[in-house]
């Protein structure tokens, strides 16, 4: 990559000053001097009247995007957030890679820098380091449309750019949080060049099912899902170079298991039927998932919900359990029903301005219109100091997520993880006893897909 601000050139260093790539399956990718352009978060939202794009053609160039969707106030005072304006610090669809990738393609854009922040990402820009220039999958028939070219950078290396473009990019994001922000022609051009490898492979969702008893409902199915891959090996590390994925995401598929055995014989069979899926890929952009909602073994339309497990507690007791996935189905009032029998409460996710719930499995299912919930730890630890939970998950996002570090400690308590299973295995097989489907409530994103499916369906 060569830059050049003002006419003159800067000196960006790969794997420091800057990661990525190109998605696209070519060999060569050569972009010559394409200009910049600031678009703030990269949002268009119809409904809020929202428009990032709004008065520029970026057709043929490069825009430079915030992370997060605008973080909108009410007043003159930041800490006032305007739930009525992008759930406030909770992060909508409008916050996802997604979005901002496919709106930036149907601009004409042809590159993307997303500038890297921990608060907004929910991990280290290590992580990024981590991927560079490591083989990265993607679906043989995936239509979804792809940039040219895809970067990231950290975010001191984007100060450096808008200072040395005559720009503040603090007082530009704070601009940027405004429906009345346009975007802002940076006087700088990029040149990319990308040489790809590029071969196929195969991998495999491993799925089960216990089929029901009942011959009216056992075509109706209860999804569990857990990824079993992570991120394999790295040759160029000095000492152990396996990324062993204990917590992210063995810790689940371990959960996986036990629930599938206690639905097995000689449990008493459920009146609907149960899919346990260990999912592939997840960690590629939760290819797994994607490719069954794309190709389902069972129609979705009588697939009643998928209950995702990722990263299990390792740290002790709880008395509460997260649910990443609270408020937007119908299905709130059995999940507090069956805590209370266990001794525990539900609570919503406790750190909703990092989008965990488009990060992780059940994203591709309510995409495709299934009610879908990711079930995790609680964080009030029972017998622990208070903040106890936020320090060792914050200790293990930023030493050990994505790093060959994620290994089993001796020191874990997995006390909590049980209970979370248990609780899943509860949930479920509730539901796989009859009752009527679950719903996505009104004014959710996922709702219309769900109602289109079942009025085809019927």
């Amino acid at each position: 990559m060569r830059l050049t601000v003002h006419g003159e050139p800067v000196e960006w260093v790969h794997k420091r000053d800057y990661v990525g790539g190109s998605a696209l399956p070519r060999p060569a990718i050569r972009i010559q001097d394409t200009d910049l352009v600031f678009v703030g978060y990269g949002v268009v939202a119809p409904e809020y009247g929202w428009d990032d794009y709004k008065g520029i053609d970026v057709r043929g160039k490069t825009v430079v995007v915030l992370m997060n969707d605008p973080q909108v106030a009410d007043s003159d005072d930041p800490a006032q957030l305007d739930r009525a304006m992008f759930k406030g610090v909770v992060k909508t669809y409008y916050a996802t890679n997604r979005h901002k990738r496919d709106t930036a393609v149907a601009r004409g854009a042809v590159a993307r820098i997303t500038v890297h922040e921990t608060e907004h990402a929910g991990w280290p820009f290590i992580v990024a380091l981590t991927w560079a220039g490591r083989e990265e999958l993607q679906l043989k028939d995936d239509t979804e449309p792809q940039l040219d070219v895809d970067l990231m950078i950290p975010l001191g290396t984007a100060h450096e750019l808008f200072r040395r473009a005559g720009l503040d990019l603090d007082a530009l994001r704070e601009q940027a949080r405004r429906k009345d922000f346009r975007p802002v022609a940076l006087d700088v051009k990029a040149t990319f060049n990308v040489t790809n490898s590029i071969r196929e492979v195969r991998s495999r969702n491993v799925v089960a099912r216990s089929v029901g008893y009942d011959a009216k409902l056992r075509d109706e199915l209860v999804i569990y899902t857990a990824h079993w891959d992570h991120l394999g090996r790295n040759p160029g590390l000095k000492g152990d170079q396996i990324y062993h994925g204990a917590l992210d995401n063995a810790s689940g598929v371990a959960a996986l298991l036990e629930i599938a055995r206690a639905y097995a014989p000689p449990a008493t069979p459920t009146a609907r039927s149960v899919l346990f899926i260990a999912t592939t890929s997840e960690e590629a952009g939760l290819l797994g998932a994607k490719h069954y909602a794309a190709h389902p073994l069972y129609p979705l339309a009588r697939t009643l919900v998928d209950l995702n497990l990722d990263i299990i507690g390792a740290w002790g007791r709880t008395r509460d359990f997260q649910i990443t996935g609270w408020g937007e189905s119908d299905l709130d009032g059995l999940l507090t029903e069956v805590a209370s029998l266990q001794g525990k409460r539900v609570v919503a996710d406790q750190t909703p301005e990092l989008g965990v719930y488009y990060r992780q499995d059940a994203f591709e299912f309510a995409r495709a219109g299934v009610p879908s919930l990711y079930l995790r730890r609680g964080i009030d630890f029972i017998d622990k100091p208070p903040g106890y939970g936020r320090e060792k998950v914050g200790a293990y996002l930023a030493n050990d997520y994505h790093q060959v570090t994620d290994t089993v400690r001796p020191d874990w308590d997995l006390s909590g993880g049980a209970e979370l299973a248990a609780f899943a295995l509860a949930v479920g097989h509730r539901l796989a006893q009859g009752g009527p489907l679950p719903q996505w409530l009104p004014g959710t994103e996922f709702k219309a897909t769900r109602d289109a499916m079942m009025t085809t369906h019927r």
